[in-house]
C-alpha cells in the first residue's frame, strides 16, 4: 500500500500520460486511426512525462526530487497546449500547419509524382475529427485529461521534500 502521497500523485500522473499514450496507440494500431503531424506531437511531452515519472520515483529525496514534479506539470501542459491548439485547427477557428494540410511531396519532381512506384503517403489531416465522444475530439479529450494530470503534477510538487 503507498501511503506516501508524493509517490502516489507521481504514479496517477505519469500513470495518466501512459494510460493516454497507450490509448493513442490503440486507436492508430488496433483501431485504424493515422495520427495527424499535431497528435503526433501531443505524445511527446506525455512520453517525457511518464520519464520524469519514472525518475522522480527513483529520486526522492534533494532539490532534484522537488523539481521533478514541476517538469512533469511542464510536460503535461505541453501536450495540453498542443492540444488546444489542434481543437481551434480542427474547429477551424484557426489555420492548421502546412504538414497538417498538403502533402510529403517537397522534394520530388513531376516525374517522381507520377511514378506509382513512388510512395507519396497520404497525409492524414489536422483539421478534421477522425474521432469524438460525447462532441469532444481526441485531442479535446487531452487537453482536459492534459489539464487534470498537470494539477497531480503540482499536487506531487506540493508534497515533494526539500
Amino acid at each position: 500500500m503507498i501511503t506516501d502521497t508524493r509517490t502516489f500523485s507521481i504514479l496517477l500522473a505519469a500513470g495518466g500520460s501512459l494510460a493516454i499514450l497507450l490509448g493513442a496507440f490503440a486507436f492508430q494500431y488496433l483501431g485504424g486511426l493515422a495520427p495527424c503531424q499535431l497528435c503526433l506531437w501531443q505524445r511527446w511531452p506525455h512520453a517525457a512525462a511518464v520519464l520524469i515519472g519514472l525518475l522522480a520515483l527513483l529520486v526522492t529525496r534533494g532539490p532534484i526530487a522537488r523539481f521533478l514534479p514541476l517538469l512533469g506539470a511542464l510536460a503535461a501542459l505541453a501536450t495540453a497546449a498542443i492540444g488546444a491548439f489542434h481543437v481551434g485547427v480542427e474547429q477551424k477557428w484557426w489555420e492548421g500547419l502546412a504538414s497538417c494540410t498538403a502533402g510529403s511531396i517537397s522534394g520530388l519532381s513531376t516525374a517522381d509524382l507520377l511514378n506509382p512506384d513512388v510512395n507519396v503517403g497520404a497525409v492524414v489531416r489536422c483539421d478534421e475529427i477522425a474521432w469524438q465522444m460525447l462532441g469532444i475530439s481526441m485531442a479535446g479529450w487531452n487537453v482536459i485529461l492534459s489539464a487534470l494530470l498537470a494539477m497531480i503534477w503540482v499536487s506531487a510538487y506540493r508534497r515533494s521534500r526539500a
